[in-house]
């Protein structure tokens, strides 16, 4: 009895894993080099200013931001923009007023969330998202190059085929970063967004700052994380070695003396 349910089982299992490998789509995640991967990575300022104009321009017509208030856009690690400047780039928002009316942000404010039911909050969205595989076990995969939710970003914004589908009175759109049909047009044009600093939007530049600046949203404390982390494996390398040394210390003596004897 017991064999055959373990038989039964086996064959659950081997049917079950083999469904879930037929239906997995294949999608295709470039390795994008962002400046924040590794142990040692931090954000790139410029980078993220950029990304925040294309949010602002491009994203934010759908797409909320509302785990992020205005007020952390002064952060040194993250985009270090100056306390007048995220006063004047709030202000361009709406919030409610709390009266059933609505008034200008301020730097206390969030971001305010999606117009759309249908379009997802980008807070999380890079967190959220995994574009590599690895051995998650030993998290050697994770510590070199991350979760990959980033370059999974990148890559969906620039991997629109160009073919269309129509579903049920929707028209979809194949993408080869998700492995299927999307509802979410192609949104990236060569030269939509000026960059203030002079950099040329070449559509995969502004998908990697957009993807940057999603990646701050989701983990703004990411440098100081690593930093702090950095820290505290120097301090218990160090503990480690005072306590070996102490250890020989104190069992010296008695080791001399066992030799003795």
């Amino acid at each position: 009895m017991i064999r055959k349910l373990a038989l039964s089982a086996i064959a659950a299992l081997a049917i079950g894993g083999g469904q879930a490998v037929v239906a997995a789509p294949e999608r295709t995640v470039t390795d994008f080099d962002f400046s924040f991967e590794g142990p040692f990575g931090s954000y790139d300022q410029a980078q993220l200013q950029r990304g925040l104009q294309v949010y602002t321009a491009v994203c934010s017509a759908c797409h909320g931001l509302t785990q992020v208030a205005f007020r952390t856009l002064t952060q040194e690690t993250g985009l270090g923009l100056s306390p007048e400047a995220v006063r004047a780039f709030a202000s361009e928002f709406e919030v409610p007023d709390g009266e059933g009316g609505y008034r200008p942000a301020d730097s206390p404010d969030r971001f305010p969330p999606s117009n759309m039911e249908t379009a997802p909050d980008l807070s999380l969205m890079a967190k959220a998202r995994a574009g590599f595989a690895g051995p998650y076990g030993l998290g050697i995969n994770q510590l070199l190059y991350g979760m990959g939710g980033a370059e999974y970003i990148a890559s969906f914004l620039t991997s629109f085929t160009g073919e269309e589908s129509e579903q049920g009175g929707v028209l979809y759109y194949e993408n080869e970063s998700f492995g299927g049909d999307v509802a979410m047009p192609p949104i990236l044009s060569p030269d939509m967004v000026e960059y203030s600093d002079g950099t040329v939007a070449t559509e995969e530049q502004m998908a990697q700052d957009v993807a940057a600046f999603l990646m701050w949203a989701a983990e703004p404390h990411q440098t100081e994380r690593k930093l702090w982390g950095l820290v505290g494996v120097l301090f218990l390398t160090l503990l480690a070695s005072l306590l070996y040394l102490t250890n020989k210390r104190l069992w010296a003596p008695i080791k001399d003396q066992a030799k003795r004897s």
